[in-house]
């Protein structure tokens, strides 16, 4: 037997002659696409089985109809331009829509210089704040809540809480 055809064991995967294999718990595995229909059940059943253990709920966000989100996972590749650029060519190109920017960026918020705002969103009666505008666009950002040049040291649900409050608490 060759070493090509012997079991490797990635992360939960197994390859064997180049194929993927599904383990299906304890040390069965299946491989390449016969599954019987026992094993298509079991796979079946792991499926339910995780996609149960409680996957995000889907809020919708009051007053928004259309989310563009520009993500990338690693830093200083143009995220915050394109974000920028967007918003102002939707904004030019239909002005009767109403365009919002939302900057989550914990911990270097650069869509404040980009729009040129400066302060602090103020509160309404129902304690929700407003968005800085500027060029037509509606901006919220967490560089509006920090100063400048304070360090953010936040973790998991000190950055997910803020995150909630910049999609939920504004007007």
């Amino acid at each position: 037997m060759g070493s090509w055809q012997r079991w490797l064991r990635v992360g939960g995967l197994s390859l064997r002659g180049g194929g993927a294999c599904v383990p299906l718990g304890g040390s069965r595995s299946v491989c390449g696409r016969q599954l019987s229909g026992a094993e298509n059940e079991t796979l079946e059943q792991r499926r339910t089985q995780i996609m149960s253990r409680g996957l995000p709920k889907q809020k919708p966000i009051e007053g928004v109809k259309q989310v563009i989100v520009v993500a990338s996972g690693k830093g200083g590749v143009g995220k915050s331009t394109t974000a920028v650029n967007l918003a102002l060519a939707l904004s030019a190109n239909d002005s009767s829509k109403e365009i919002g920017l939302l900057d989550v960026d914990v911990y270097g918020p650069s869509i404040p210089k980009m729009m040129n705002l400066k302060g602090n969103p103020e509160l309404s009666q129902n304690n929700l704040m407003k968005p800085l505008l500027n060029y037509g666009i509606a901006c919220m950002s967490m560089g509006f809540l920090v100063e400048e040049t304070a360090p953010v040291v936040w973790r998991g649900l000190m950055v997910m809480s803020a995150v909630e409050k910049l999609l939920r608490q504004v007007l």
